[in-house]
């Protein structure tokens, strides 16, 4: 999608419901500076932004700022209610969110990507956007001069400490590290991964059929997450190999000490952290039918 096709105002925010707030119109919002924030809550990208949408929130709310998150699912049980209303909570996102399930008002937006960040001013002008992660600095320096701009001598706080930890540390780079690997029929590449077992390919997921399943990935990177949905039964107690072995103190923050990771919920689970660097195989075991892998995710 080209620049020219992304809306320059602020377009109706026509959804089907909203969270922490009664419905807010372009109308209401005049004379505010609004951050829209497009976001899914299993997406590795915005969960890494959204402690920064939090400090604009906090730090600016006050000031003349609304943050407005807008949460558009990338997978079908990013439609049911109570899967949103959870990852509110457990995100501490206090400020309003609108529930996108239909794609509205992301298609008003001309929007193409999670996350995504569009400022507006006090008169409901596209500022500017901003896609995917990075350039916290470069979104709160521009919200303090539209702050200023609204209101002359207004006494703005310091920029926030997440932005200005940011800032002076030096930033991971991706370079060398293995894609966004997706597992199901629509968006699967052939070969980046490897079953053994009784399972079934969705146009989403693939889903352990039954007996005893296994999952192997080769990868690149120190970081290895996976969104996945444990099924009908309840929580499901997945093994995480690394190399073939236990994966030990490269274990990620859902894996217990024993090397299992519990998936109670359709969710981002952190398998591996702080991994060494290299080429590397991940194995994935488990024995409930029903479990479903939708997208491993990566990180330096």
């Amino acid at each position: 999608m080209t620049r020219a096709q992304v809306a320059t105002r602020l377009p109706p925010i026509t959804v089907r419901r909203w969270l922490n707030s009664p419905p807010l119109t372009p109308e209401a919002l005049r004379g505010r500076v609004v951050l829209v924030d497009i976001w899914e809550y299993t997406c590795v990208n915005w969960i890494r932004t959204a402690p920064f949408v939090r400090a604009w929130h906090r730090d600016y709310h006050d000031l003349g700022l609304t943050v407005v998150g807008v949460h558009a699912p990338e997978f079908a049980f990013g439609r049911l209610p109570e899967n949103i209303d959870r990852a509110v909570r457990d995100h501490g996102l206090t400020y309003p969110i609108a529930v996108d399930d239909d794609y509205t008002f992301w298609r008003a937006l001309g929007n193409d990507a999670w996350p995504a960040t569009y400022l507006f001013d006090v008169d409901g002008r596209l500022v500017d956007r901003w896609l995917g992660e990075g350039d916290y600095d470069r979104i709160e320096a521009e919200i303090r001069r539209l702050l200023g701009d609204a209101a002359p001598g207004v006494a703005l706080p310091p920029v926030s400490p997440e932005v200005t930890g940011y800032a002076t540390s030096p930033q991971p780079t991706y370079a060398g590290i293995t894609p966004e690997t997706y597992l199901g029929a629509d968006r699967g590449v052939p070969g980046s991964y490897a079953l053994t077992g009784d399972w079934r390919t969705d146009g989403e997921y693939v889903e352990l059929a039954g007996g005893v399943g296994e999952l192997v990935l080769p990868f690149t990177a120190g970081e290895v997450n996976l969104v996945a949905d444990p099924g009908p039964d309840g929580p499901v107690a997945v093994q995480v190999l690394l190399d073939g072995n236990p994966v030990g103190d490269a274990r990620g923050a859902d894996v217990d000490p024993d090397g299992s990771a519990r998936v109670d919920r359709p969710a981002m689970v952190r398998l591996v952290a702080g991994g060494p660097p290299g080429e590397h195989r991940l194995t994935l075991v488990t024995d409930r039918p029903g479990f479903r892998a939708y997208v491993f995710t990566f990180g330096p």
